[in-house]
């Protein structure tokens, strides 16, 4: 029983439940591969130590029982060859147990038939410990049953009548429940370590699985970042470089002035750039600490589209409330989305309205203008930016957006964010 605390990586494999089967095969691939090649290297390790042992013991017990035939003289080769053929299949024993007790125990009975008391019957009580440690229980149970039976036959027929019959019956029906009781003790600890093995993996690959979403999540939200401050400044950068052209040869200084906007809109939105992309640095660099734009810069933003020539008017009605910075910079990005979207897509455009209306439970934005048509509509922006991107951001922070042309003329996009406990300013 020297095995007792060994377990053939092979055997936890076979018993293991559906769990790691039912993992994302995709997603054990992806598991690194030091970790993946050193887990087969070890099992191949562990796998030739066990047989190994396996070997040894055969090799060990083989010369147990033959000494006691040495010091008797034996000759017969039949006793020799039982001896032999009885002992060494213990050799393959966790590699294929119930074949290697079926073969023991015939062999056993011939030796049985043939009137011949071994000490290497001993190889039956290793058997059947090894069948009860890696196979099912009803096959332990059926071999311990087939083992028990030889021992009341090999008690009658061998134990000296009355007493020694029911000692031999007591000795060797205890040395087969205690195989039996210690290979069963040995698989249910087997299959608990197996489990927890299959749960660390599971909880490994779920680990890599959320660090992957979590990524795919960050460069969405960087994606639509993106597209909102450098569509806004490009639509502004353009709008004040065309009108500086128009201008140069009849007013000069509006040129210059208007070119020197462009300067400081493509200087802000490198600033934003760099601070949204802060967090990318390698570690040792310092990041930005500017905060995320809020309602304290729509006053900026409104001021820069001014500058491209666009009339914007702002009104607020009801009370204004504090709002977490992940709501302000919603109302923020999608304030600048619809005005960019205006700068970009409306056909004579002079003005646009955008109304703040903070209502009981709800803040309501409305961004309108007075442009003639929309060609083509921001609608057909890839998914992910323009109004979809708009749509996204509303959505997370638990509100709906609905964009939709005006009756007299003009596009309309209608912002609805709840407010839920925020506090009046």
């Amino acid at each position: 029983m020297s095995d007792l605390g060994a377990r053939e990586p092979g055997d936890a494999s076979r018993r293991r439940p559906a769990l790691t089967r039912a993992l994302d095969l995709g997603s054990l691939r992806d598991l690194r591969p030091s970790t993946a090649e050193h887990r087969v290297a070890r099992r191949r390790a562990w796998t030739w130590r066990i047989a190994g042992a396996d070997v040894a013991i055969a090799l060990a017990l083989d010369l147990l029982t033959a000494l006691p035939l040495l010091r008797d003289g034996q000759s017969d080769p039949l006793v020799w060859l039982l001896d032999q053929a009885i002992v060494l299949p213990l050799a393959l024993r966790r590699r294929h147990p119930t074949a290697v007790f079926v073969v023991i125990a015939v062999l056993a009975s011939v030796q049985w038939f043939n009137g011949l008391r071994l000490l290497a019957d001993a190889a039956l009580i290793l058997a059947l410990y090894t069948v009860a440690a890696h196979e099912p229980r009803a096959r332990a149970l059926s071999a311990a049953l087939l083992l028990e039976a030889g021992v009341v036959l090999a008690s009658v027929r061998f134990a000296p009548t009355g007493d020694g019959i029911v000692g031999s019956l007591v000795f060797l029906t205890g040395l087969v429940a205690a195989a039996f009781l210690l290979g069963t003790s040995l698989q249910t600890r087997s299959a608990y370590l197996a489990s927890v093995e299959d749960r660390a993996l599971r909880l490994e690959v779920e680990r890599d699985q959320q660090a992957r979403l979590v990524q795919v999540a960050e460069r969405t939200r960087i994606a639509r970042e993106m597209h909102d401050i450098v569509a806004h400044n490009l639509s502004v950068m353009i709008t004040l470089a065309a009108g500086a052209a128009v201008t140069t040869p009849t007013q000069p200084e509006a040129a210059a002035q208007a070119m020197e906007q462009v300067a400081q809109t493509g200087r802000s939105a490198l600033q934003e750039m760099r601070q949204l992309l802060g967090f990318l640095r390698e570690d040792g660099q310092p990041l930005s600490t500017t905060p995320q734009p809020g309602l304290d810069q729509l006053d900026d933003l409104l001021a820069q589209v001014r500058s491209t020539g666009l009339q914007v008017r702002m009104s607020v009605r009801g009370r204004p409330r504090a709002l977490p910075m992940t709501t302000q910079l919603t109302v923020y990005r999608t304030v600048q989305e619809a005005l960019t979207n205006t700068l970009k897509h409306a056909c004579d455009a002079t003005g646009a309205n955008v109304l703040m209306n903070w209502q009981q439970a709800a803040l309501e934005i409305v961004v309108s203008d007075d442009g003639a048509d929309r060609t083509p509509s921001p609608a057909a922006a890839p998914e992910g930016l323009g109004l979809a991107g708009m749509k996204e951001r509303v959505t997370a922070s638990g509100g709906t957006m609905e964009a939709s042309p005006r009756p007299g003329g003009g596009w309309r996009v209608r912002i609805r964010l709840p407010l839920g406990e925020a506090r009046t300013t």
